[in-house]
């Protein structure tokens, strides 16, 4: 089982991206996505991002980490 976080793009530059995760903010790469745009939700393992995600999936996911 592989376990991602969801968190908030804010930057992109060079194939990296800038996002904050639950207030933390943190480099991560971007190279895996086509049209990352600051904004957009993304799904982050080991620091790359995963895959691209809503708004409500976020909510939804937050959700359930913090019950955790």
């Amino acid at each position: 089982m592989c376990v991602g976080l969801p968190a908030k793009v804010l930057n992109i530059r060079d194939g990296m991206a800038i996002v904050d995760a639950s207030g933390a903010q943190r480099e991560i790469s971007a190279e895996l996505l086509d049209d990352l745009d600051p904004g957009d939700y993304v799904m982050v393992h080991a620091g790359i991002a995963i895959a691209k995600i809503t708004g409500d999936d976020n909510e939804e996911t937050s959700a359930i980490v913090e019950n955790l």
